[in-house]
């Protein structure tokens, strides 16, 4: 899921309508009848002129001009006027971009019970933008506009609810908001619903209920709705499982940019999983997604290089996506850079550096970082060797049913470093690992059968589980596999 109970704090370019015939079809005549009335000091027809020189109907389009009859009007107490002179100056139309002037003449809007100004307020109170930050004033404002009925105002006031800011964190107070604004069809209020429901915030966890308002959210074309509702496609979760329509959603939110799901559709690539397997697309996509500081897309794209797949295989790249990921914090590329540092590959080799990253990885309870960690425990390498740190950590790693570390605990048990020596365990752990389809298990689970270690001798199963290593890539499953054919 990719998180969305971010703030909408975009400010709308509106155009309001009045009560003096906006709907009307600007042109010269009326241009020549609105410059007579705005003369004569009627205030609509000023934020009219002004609204005609800004969007150059009627007249050449001249934001000096416009700026200058929507202050005319501004000074009357327009409301409008005074939106557009803050909508003017944050966007440096006409003026040089001013913030504080900005929010100003929002402010002056918003007293007026502008429920717009009264948003946009409150997203400039919230950012610090032109004012000083206050999340309590954004609260106020948004309560404000929320309470005329404004869908962003709404949907703001639920973000404040659900992350506590500004107010104590009350998730039935961020539903019944979002609840408004999505009643309304505001999609990121949709989207939020949904992720209310998949997360369990505040009311139990309901996948279909979660799907249901992804799906809406998605309807609008919301790249946070397409990717989120890919998700649950993609885990079967609310919605009958289909690899291919994760995928497509994946790409419609993929291609308005949005990072979580460019590096998802190049996971999908990647692996095949709901498309045709697709090494190139798979890469576009992860530097698409990378170039945005996605760093799932960081650590995807260093594991490429790391591995050659349709690149050639550069461990120095490899460390350069790695570490750019690490550099955010994500324990995966924390555990890949810890792991280049402990081989010497793409860097220069420092053990103590590549356990100071495991630590940082195993700290947010990475299997990765876990298990290397153990095996730097276990080879006393930038640690003292410690086989019960190594035992514990790999144990770690195991419960989070990672193959690798399920192998290296078999190991332990099968030689009694760090535990009692138990046959019967390590062939337990390596029928895990096996399962995942790690070759060296699979090996050393055949060697179990052929010897009848720690299980009943089975040459039959022997050969099978040889055959199986050898196809996974094991040269030891090969060559037993053909002296058990013998």
């Amino acid at each position: 899921m990719s998180a969305q109970t971010y703030k909408k704090l975009l400010l709308k370019k509106l155009v309001l309508g009045l009560s003096f015939g906006l709907m009307l079809s600007a042109n010269a005549s009326l241009f020549s009848t609105t410059s007579v009335q705005a003369s004569q000091g009627d205030s609509d027809a000023q934020f009219t002129l002004g609204l005609m020189y800004a969007e150059g109907d009627g007249v050449k389009q001249n934001y000096a001009k416009s700026i200058e009859w929507y202050q005319k009007a501004a000074n009357q107490g327009n409301s409008d006027a005074q939106f557009n002179l803050g909508l003017l100056y944050a966007d440096g139309e006409g003026v040089k971009q001013d913030y504080v002037k900005s929010a100003e003449w929002y402010q002056k809007a918003a007293n007026q019970g502008d429920s717009d100004a009264q948003y946009i307020i409150g997203t400039l109170y919230d950012t610090g933008t032109g004012i000083k930050q206050n999340y309590a004033k954004a609260v106020e404002w948004y309560q404000k506009a929320a309470n005329q009925g404004n869908s962003d105002a709404q949907f703001n006031l639920g973000v404040t609810y659900d992350k506590g800011e500004g107010v104590k964190q009350n998730y039935a107070k961020a539903i019944e908001w979002y609840q408004k604004a999505a009643n309304q069809g505001h999609a990121n209020a949709q989207n939020n619903l949904g992720l209310i429901y998949y997360k369990s915030k505040g009311v139990p966890q309901n996948y279909t209920k979660a799907a249901e308002w992804f799906q809406k959210s998605a309807n609008q074309g919301n790249p946070d709705g397409q990717n989120n509702l890919a998700t649950m496609y993609g885990k079967g979760h609310g919605v009958r499982k289909d690899q291919a329509k994760e995928a497509e959603l994946y790409k419609n939110s993929a291609i308005q940019g949005h990072d979580i799901a460019q590096n998802n559709l190049g996971y999908a690539y990647h692996k095949g999983q709901g498309v045709k397997q697709d090494y190139p697309k798979a890469i576009e996509w992860y530097q698409k997604a990378a170039k945005q500081g996605n760093s799932n897309a960081q650590n995807n794209l260093g594991t490429m290089y790391l591995n050659g797949e349709y690149v050639t295989q550069n461990s120095a790249k490899a460390a350069e996506m790695f570490r750019k990921a690490a550099n955010q914090g994500h324990a995966e590329g924390q555990s890949n850079l810890g792991w280049l540092y402990y081989l010497g590959e793409g860097v220069e080799r420092n053990s103590a550096k590549a356990v100071e990253l495991y630590t940082k990885a195993v700290q947010q309870g990475s299997a990765l970082g876990e298990n290397n960690l153990g095996l730097a425990y276990y080879e006393g390498n930038g640690v003292k060797k410690d086989y019960n740190q190594a035992f514990k950590w790999y144990q770690k790693a195991a419960n989070q049913g990672l193959a690798k570390a399920q192998y290296n605990l078999a190991i332990m048990h099968y030689s009694g470093d760090g535990t009692p020596q138990s046959y019967s365990k390590a062939v337990t752990l390596y029928e895990k690992a096996a399962s995942q389809g790690d070759a060296t298990a699979l090996n050393n689970l055949g060697l179990m059968y052929d010897k009848g270690v720690g299980v009943t001798k089975n040459m039959k199963r022997a050969k099978e589980l040889y055959g199986e290593a050898c196809e996974a890539g094991d040269q030891t499953g090969c060559d037993n596999y053909r002296k058990i054919s013998k």
